[in-house]
């Protein structure tokens, strides 16, 4: 049985082999093919945390960067952000919208 691809909590690429972290907070020494991020190695390692790493992926152009595994086609670092982000925002108020409170104008 083939497992489900995961997340890179960096770039947003869907197609990593291993949960970044173990469920203990160890990394899995897997390298993203998309941003070139190493778990356990970049971050423990290196000090390097996601945001970091991700903004100077960003500032180097978002280009994939492994050698050895093929850009899907299609592919669209843009849209993998946003996904991203999106998935960051509905963990933090645990999938609902935030209530937006809005204030009457006083006259």
């Amino acid at each position: 049985m083939k497992s489900q691809p995961h997340l890179c909590p960096v770039c947003g690429f869907s197609g990593l082999k291993e949960n970044p972290r173990s469920r203990e907070g160890g990394g899995s020494y897997e390298i993203c093919p998309c941003c070139d991020f190493e778990f356990g190695v970049t971050d423990d390692d290196k000090g390097i945390d996601y945001n970091t790493h991700r903004e100077a992926w960003i500032a180097k152009g978002m280009s994939w960067s492994s050698t050895t595994r093929k850009q899907p086609r299609n592919w669209e670092p843009g849209s993998q952000l946003a996904n991203l982000a999106l998935r960051a925002t509905l963990s933090r108020v645990k999938g609902r919208p935030p209530r937006v409170m809005l204030e009457a104008a006083v006259a």
